[in-house]
């Protein structure tokens, strides 16, 4: 009798664990999972307008998933130019999932951009969903070779090089990709010359970049090519940002087991928070990106965007973004708001005002600097540094 009476004690202790573990690491499901569009999407009947006088340039989207913050701040530096068209271009007319955490309208698929008669004069790269050689999507692969020729400029962003390295373009050629993901990169393709330690590689009309951040490095190296020094200088103040081309050193670090433990110890033990960050029209692109992309990496309980009408928006240079969540449906410890000015005043009867996180776009501070001195005084400058590494931030 006793012994049966220890068995079931040792087993509810266990099942207690069980149950506590599950719900603890709900963070660690939120960071791998990819959300899926459950709703209907309206497209605009007009194709984007063209100045056949500017250059073009097309970012690529997967989908099935693509990396945040590679796609809208290369999308929001190279509109800031004014001398290009910038557009999004997807295998379908539908929307994309972005990592983390929202859905985007792309300006075409890629038949219609073929039909378009239109010659991209840059392609971006961004880290796309398939993180492996086998699981590359070929359509993407053989569309990105379709377009390139001696002229055209193409930028890999982070771990889109994984992309860009199943193109053949980039063999005998510089490449580089997250501190995290280089090695594993580096076996699955061997012809390109890859580097580290570089926030961006340049080999002729072909650059790469390293891990999520330096997106903004590599579209300024660009910007600086192809508009010249004054033009990059002047897209680099709106954004607050004081790296210049000629500074490419970069410490890749990757992440380590003692990185995986102080991650582990937040999960279990820390304050996990439900985030959510307020889409407005006329947003700035980069910024936005870069609130999801960083508080992402600080593992949250649940990261959603929201909007106030439960409808899409538009930002600032014509993206069209569609929300995660309804924030009536939705109860944040903190929600995000980058247009602290535009704040409808009914957001008061739907979330108390002490959970609102404004940020001040007129200091003179770039977006992830303001998101690590926030983040380092809510979980500690060692719990920071690994934000930093995830960002790949050095």
């Amino acid at each position: 009798m006793r012994n049966n009476k220890l068995t079931y004690s040792v087993l509810l202790v266990i099942g207690i664990t069980m149950i506590w573990l599950f719900y603890a690491c709900a963070p660690v499901r939120e960071f791998t999972r990819w959300k899926t569009f459950n709703g209907t999407a309206t497209f605009p009947n007009q194709r984007p307008y063209f100045d056949s006088a500017k250059k073009t340039v097309m970012i690529i989207a997967d989908n099935d998933g693509t990396e945040i913050f590679d796609l809208m701040a290369p999308y929001y530096l190279f509109s800031a130019t004014e001398k290009t068209n910038v557009y999004v271009v997807a295998g379908k007319k539908a929307p994309v999932i972005m990592r983390k955490g929202l859905f985007l309208l792309p300006h075409f698929s890629f038949e219609e951009f073929d039909s378009a008669g239109i010659n991209a004069d840059v392609i971006v790269i961004p880290n796309l969903s398939a993180m492996d050689a086998r699981h590359q999507n070929p359509m993407i692969v053989d569309w990105i070779k379709k377009h390139y020729h001696d002229s055209t400029v193409i930028l890999s962003v982070c771990d889109g090089a994984l992309t860009a390295a199943a193109t053949g373009i980039y063999d005998g050629k510089l490449l580089t990709a997250h501190a995290s993901d280089y090695a594993d990169m580096r076996k699955q393709y061997s012809k390109p010359l890859w580097v580290n330690n570089l926030r961006v590689t340049c080999s002729g009309n072909l650059y790469s970049t390293a891990g999520v951040s330096n997106a903004t490095d590599g579209a300024l190296a660009v910007i600086d090519t192809l508009f010249g020094r004054q033009t990059m200088l002047r897209v680099s103040k709106l954004i607050h940002y004081k790296s210049s081309p000629e500074q490419t050193a970069h410490k890749s670090i990757p992440v380590g087991f003692s990185d995986k433990m102080s991650i582990g110890k937040k999960v279990l033990f820390g304050k996990n928070r439900q985030i959510g960050v307020l889409l407005e029209n006329g947003a700035n692109e980069l910024e936005l990106a870069a609130v999801l992309d960083t508080y992402n990496r600080t593992f949250p309980k649940s990261l959603e965007s929201v909007t106030l009408t439960d409808s899409s928006i538009i930002t600032g240079y014509g993206l069209t973004l569609l929300p995660t969540s309804k924030l009536h449906e939705f109860y944040p410890d903190e929600l995000h708001v980058l247009q602290p000015d535009k704040l409808p005043s009914r957001i008061k009867s739907l979330v108390d005002s002490s959970v609102i996180v404004r940020y001040d776009r007129q200091l003179p501070q770039y977006i992830i600097d303001a998101c690590l001195n926030r983040i380092q005084l809510q979980y500690g400058p060692k719990y920071t540094e690994v934000v930093k590494l995830l960002l790949d931030y050095h």
